[in-house]
């Protein structure tokens, strides 16, 4: 009797528990509404075998307890029975994969107007490139990387001149724009995650991934690493700003281009002592 109360309290408690959860409320500051009505669904259908579940384990502790006098009966197997849990399971894991294929074909196609950024991630920070005035982003290989050149934009692309270099800074994106997020791991693998924004994907070395997503809520949130990717994998953590339209051309204004960085890079190169062998040579010349 006890036990068959006990798994009465746990579907309960289960589902009240899910019904008043504190996680319902969670802001969302992105457009994957649709991600979250299938997880519902998921976790609707999943709750309700489960409910159906406990409550039968429940009935059949109570009903088949053992009583003197009753002697239990054995039943090899029950092919009706077992069509129609096999039918039922069938249905059930349809409905919960159906609304996937959707979600992921939404995904994945992104808007024409979408906006591309690149985030590299790299042990253990994150950086930006932005496209500049001519809004598209130059080439990349890690080939070109170095300390003057940290994502490795290649230099002898016209197009990657004026594109924005944001290295261990807050990202910042322009409200309800299309955003499509192409991805780059220098050394291991990593994972850009912003848990509002509802949407992450590996970053690959050698490989460019990608998502996208509308940014529909403006504040600061928190960018973590979701790939475990060494000792400093839980410091490995960013900021990601979305602000108004104005906001945003505002502090765009401001950044400097690969081509402006590259040039300081050069100038703070020449204008820096030489290293103490080079004034030996040149003492003892």
């Amino acid at each position: 009797m006890a036990v068959a109360l006990i798994l009465v309290l746990v579907a309960v408690g289960s589902v009240a528990f899910h019904l008043w959860s504190p996680w319902w409320s969670t802001p969302i500051a992105s457009n994957w509404g649709y991600i979250d009505d299938t997880i519902n669904l998921t976790f609707w259908i999943t709750g309700f075998v489960f409910v159906v579940i406990l409550l039968f384990m429940a009935y059949c502790v109570l009903r088949f307890r053992t009583r003197p006098g009753n002697r239990a009966h054995y039943e090899p197997e029950n092919k009706r029975l077992e069509w129609w849990l096999t039918g039922i399971t069938a249905i059930g894991v349809a409905a919960m994969l159906a609304p996937g294929l959707v979600v992921w074909n939404q995904f994945i196609t992104v808007p024409r107007d979408a906006t591309e950024i690149e985030v590299v991630g790299q042990q253990w920070r994150w950086s930006y490139r932005l496209p500049g005035q001519d809004g598209r982003l130059g080439r990349s290989d890690v080939r070109h990387v170095s300390a003057e050149n940290p994502l490795g934009v290649d230099p002898t692309d016209p197009q990657g001149q004026d594109d924005i270099i944001l290295d261990g800074e807050d990202l910042r994106l322009p409200i309800d724009r299309p955003v499509r997020v192409l991805l780059r791991g220098i050394d291991v693998l990593h994972n850009f995650y912003v848990p509002e924004f509802r949407a992450k994907m590996d970053m690959i070395p050698g490989s460019i991934t990608y998502f996208w997503f509308t940014p529909t809520r403006t504040g600061t949130f928190e960018a973590l690493c979701a790939e475990l990717c060494g000792v400093g994998h839980a410091a490995m953590r960013g900021r990601v700003v979305v602000q108004t339209q104005a906001e945003y051309q505002a502090w765009l204004v401001g950044q400097r281009t690969f081509a402006e960085l590259g040039a300081a890079a050069r100038r703070a190169q020449a204008a820096a002592p030489p290293p103490e062998r080079d004034r030996y040579e040149e003492a003892s010349r």
